[in-house]
Order: structure tokens, then C-alpha cells, then sequence
């Protein structure tokens, strides 16, 4: 099982094996728009590959953004790192059956920049 951890200085929450030393949890604050704070540093400041991610760690990841019960429909729709990978905007709108709302974060806050690093960290 893998945990996740968001720093103030990055716009993504990075998966954390149980064996990594992790912040607090109350040093952990949701914020209105679905994106996360901590109150100190990541360790090592990269977070894993998402195509490597199963769909636990998806749904891991989305319930420590704040999105507790919109990570179910990644985890009843299958979708692993891979799939999260190649959503479009009108895949989370429409094809996960959320609300507006959250959906729209979801995908700005989240899978957007979880896309741009992926592209970033794998093209020379």
C-alpha cells in the first residue's frame, strides 16, 4: 500500500511506501479548490511514476487529495495509472458520474498536472 503526501512547494501529492518516513497527518490541510498543503517538506521532492500506479494507489491518492468519495468511481471504473494518464478533461466529467464540481477539480488540480510531470520526466 503506498501513501500519499503533498508538499507546499510542488503542485502534486507524491506516493510514499509505508517503510518512507511521512509527514503528520495534522500537518496535512485540505483547501477549498481540492488541492492539499502540508505544513513541512517531502523528502525527496519526485513523485513516482502514475503509469506505474495500480488502481489502489489512484484511489489511494485521490482520498488523500480530499476527494474520499469520488476516488471510488477510479476504483469501480478500473482505472490504474495508465488509464489516469490518458483521461481527457470530458473522461473525468462525464465518464467517472461525479459532480461538476469536484470533477472540475479533479481534473485541473490533479490529473492535468499529474499528465504535464508524467510528460516532462519522460521526453528527452
Amino acid at each position: 500500500m503506498l501513501l500519499v503526501e503533498r508538499s507546499s512547494c510542488d503542485e502534486v501529492l507524491r506516493l510514499k511506501t509505508p517503510n518512507e518516513r511521512t509527514t503528520t497527518e495534522a500537518g496535512m490541510e485540505n483547501k477549498a479548490n481540492g488541492s492539499m498543503d502540508t505544513k513541512s517538506p517531502m523528502e525527496n521532492g519526485q513523485l513516482p511514476d502514475p503509469a506505474d500506479w495500480a488502481v489502489t494507489d489512484v484511489v489511494n491518492y485521490f482520498k488523500a487529495a480530499g476527494f474520499e468519495e469520488q476516488a471510488n468511481a477510479f476504483q469501480d471504473q478500473e482505472i490504474d495509472g495508465k488509464s489516469l494518464l490518458l483521461m481527457t478533461r470530458n473522461d473525468v466529467l462525464t465518464g467517472l458520474s461525479i459532480k461538476l464540481g469536484p470533477a472540475l477539480k479533479i481534473y485541473e488540480y490533479h490529473v492535468k498536472p499529474l499528465q504535464t510531470q508524467h510528460l516532462k520526466n519522460n521526453t528527452s
